[in-house]
């Protein structure tokens, strides 16, 4: 964490979630990040071939009253030169293919199922998409919850 801030304060803690597209589950993981978390951390999102923030997962997460209608679908190069304190991938092949960020970035590994029909997906009526979208919603959040009460480690914030 750096101690440079205007005032002289520590600033808050960056965390990137990080997955493919930058479209379902990373976008969600910020949103609630944001939202259970607050002012005590910077939550972002990113991918490593971002393509554009799902309107399924806006929809899921409305759902459950978290707005992320305004997040942007950005490309993890974006934050290469000036990288966040912790990575915190949502899927495996993001992990897997994460370039090796300089500095003290710490990188967790919390593979979610992606919610997303791929390619043709006969058979699956819309009501299973939105019903796996908000089971993946609800893992995140979970996860997330759970993480931020236990000292959200590598950050070490207070317990909530």
């Amino acid at each position: 964490m750096s101690d440079d801030s205007k005032e002289g304060a520590p600033q808050t803690p960056r965390v990137l979630f990080l997955c493919t597209g930058n479209a379902c589950r990373s976008q969600m993981a910020e949103g609630w990040l944001r939202h259970l978390a607050g002012a005590q951390v910077t939550s972002l999102s990113a991918g490593t071939e971002p393509h554009g923030l799902n309107p399924r997962a806006v929809a899921a997460m409305a759902d459950a009253g978290v707005d992320i209608s305004m997040q942007t679908s950005d490309s993890l190069a974006d934050y290469l030169g000036d990288p966040p304190e912790l990575v915190i991938a949502v899927c495996s092949h993001a992990a897997d293919n994460c370039p090796l960020l300089p500095g003290a970035t710490s990188l967790l590994r919390w593979p979610f199922p992606d919610p997303a029909p791929g390619g043709v997906d006969e058979g699956v009526d819309e009501e299973e998409i939105r019903a796996r979208f908000q089971s993946v919603r609800d893992a995140i959040r979970d996860k997330i919850s759970s993480w931020l009460a236990d000292g959200a480690a590598p950050l070490h914030l207070p317990r909530a």
